[in-house]
C-alpha cells in the first residue's frame, strides 16, 4: 500500500516539530549554564612545580566578578590542611587575588568560589607543588696532612780559612844572671881565665925559682983573671 502525496504532506509539520524538541531537550538545559563566567587562568597554574609558595595567588576570569571578597572566596591549605591565606580576596574586573603567608612544601590544594558576571556562583578547585629545595649540607672538609718534605741540605760554601792571629812573640830581656847561665861563653872566658891564672901562678911558683937557682950559681962561680 503506498501513501499518497496528501498524506505525505501532512505529516511534514509534525516531523519538523519533534526534530525541534529533540533540539531543545539537547541543547535547551545547557544554555543556562554555558552563560555563566569561566575561570581563563591562574598564577601559578594548575600543576605547577614551584621552589618556594609564592606570595599571591591570582585567578583570571572570562568577565567581570560582581560582589566583594565577602563574595568570592579563595581557600589555600597546604598537605596538612592548614590556612596560608592572609586577609580577604581582592576582585579586579575580571581578576581575583588573594595573599599569601607562611612557609609550606608539598601538594598545595586551591579552592574558590566567585560571583560571576550573570549573578550566579561558580566554583572550582585546582593545586600546585612546593618542591623547597633541602638546606645545604656543608660536606666534611677534607683535612689535608701536611707534606713531610727532606730537611734541604744546606750547599758547602768555600769558607777561607784564616789562622788564628797568633800574638808577635815579645823579646824580654832578662836579667843578666839569667843570660849567663844560658850563654856558656862566659863560663868560657871564665874557665881561661882562670887557667892562665892558674899558670901564671905555677910559673912564677915553680918554673921562675928553678931558673934563679941555675943563675946564680953561674954567676956565683969566681972568674978568674988572666
Amino acid at each position: 500500500m503506498t501513501s499518497s502525496p496528501l498524506r505525505t504532506r501532512r505529516r511534514a509539520p509534525f516531523a519538523v516539530a519533534a526534530a525541534l524538541l529533540a533540539l531543545f531537550a539537547v541543547f535547551g538545559p545547557a544554555s543556562p549554564v554555558s552563560a555563566h563566567d569561566q575561570l581563563v587562568s591562574t598564577d601559578p597554574a594548575a600543576d605547577a612545580v614551584l621552589t618556594a609558595l609564592p606570595a599571591e595567588i591570582t585567578l583570571s576570569f572570562s568577565a567581570e566578578l560582581l560582589g566583594d571578597g565577602a563574595s568570592n572566596v579563595v581557600e589555600v591549605t597546604d598537605a596538612a590542611g592548614t590556612s596560608l591565606i592572609e586577609g580577604t580576596a581582592v576582585v579586579d574586573g575580571v581578576t581575583v587575588t588573594q595573599a599569601l603567608t607562611g612557609t609550606a612544601s608539598g601538594a598545595i590544594s586551591v579552592i574558590w568560589r566567585v560571583v560571576s558576571s550573570d549573578g550566579h556562583p561558580i566554583s572550582g578547585e585546582f593545586a600546585f607543588t612546593v618542591d623547597a629545595p633541602a638546606p645545604p649540607t656543608s660536606a666534611p672538609t677534607e683535612t689535608t696532612a701536611p707534606e713531610t718534605t727532606a730537611p734541604e741540605t744546606p750547599e758547602p760554601t768555600m769558607t777561607t780559612m784564616t789562622p788564628p792571629e797568633t800574638d808577635e812573640p815579645t823579646t824580654t830581656t832578662a836579667p843578666d844572671s839569667e843570660a849567663s847561665a844560658s850563654n856558656p861563653l862566659p863560663w868560657i872566658i871564665g874557665v881561661v881565665v882562670v887557667l892562665a891564672v892558674i899558670g901564671v901562678v905555677l910559673y912564677l911558683l915553680v918554673l921562675r925559682p928553678r931558673g934563679r937557682n941555675g943563675g946564680g950559681s953561674t954567676g956565683d962561680r969566681p972568674t978568674t983573671d988572666d
